[in-house]
């Protein structure tokens, strides 16, 4: 099913983005963004609390998930845990820029969700290997929001899980990956004020969501 693309997308150069590059093949992406006005921290704690409940959009009954970025999301669920919360896992289906060559297929663990952010990471050995934060402040401009994303252990010893994750995540994944987080948190303030207002209670966040056609 095609979804209709009701908000216009931000652009890279919206962000402040940097990159860099550690040791034993670690890599770090900051995204700073243009600030989301009326938008609050506590809409933010309520969305992603609600991944898994629905909302109108454009006079239909659609998945929060996937009006989040019509394009590039096809499923969201979760994988353990009652609600979406601290402790639970994410699974989360998605393709960058829509093309099946960046589709990932993830299971995060949520380890923070509070009124200053979301962190996801995904461990080997008890070993941090991946992991995403969001982090988000009230302004006089609008609410101000930075991801950080980080890939690779710090350990020398996990160099080659490292190299594993340079491989499957490369440079150029990378990029596409920070338009696509700057698109989808640019939509956020389109969606987000008055959604208590136009939008049906969360339900059961346990349900899956999925785009039919992903």
């Amino acid at each position: 099913m095609t979804r209709p693309l009701l908000y216009p997308l931000r652009t890279v150069d919206s962000a402040t983005v940097g990159y860099t590059a550690a040791a034993h093949r670690r890599r770090r992406v900051t995204i700073d963004h243009r600030p989301l006005p009326g938008v609050t921290p506590t809409m933010l704690l309520d969305w992603f609390r609600g991944l898994g409940g629905t909302m109108d959009y454009g006079g239909r009954l659609i998945d929060r998930y996937l009006a989040w970025h019509p394009v590039d999301h096809i499923r969201w669920e979760l994988a353990s845990g009652g609600r979406a919360e601290e402790g639970a896992r994410f699974r989360i289906v998605e393709a960058f820029g829509g093309r099946p060559e960046y589709r990932v297929d993830v299971v995060d663990r949520v380890e923070k969700l509070d009124e200053t952010g979301i962190r996801l990471v995904q461990r080997v050995a008890g070993v941090i290997v991946f992991s995403l934060e969001h982090t988000w402040s009230a302004g006089s401009d609008g609410t101000h929001y930075v991801s950080v994303l980080d890939i690779g252990a710090r350990a020398p010893i996990f160099r080659p899980v490292n190299a594993y994750l340079y491989r499957r995540f490369p440079d150029h994944m990378v990029r596409a990956w920070v338009r696509h987080n700057i698109e989808e948190v640019g939509q956020l303030e389109f969606l987000l004020p008055g959604l208590s207002t136009r939008s049906p209670a969360a339900g059961p966040a346990r349900r899956p969501v999925a785009d039919p056609a992903g």
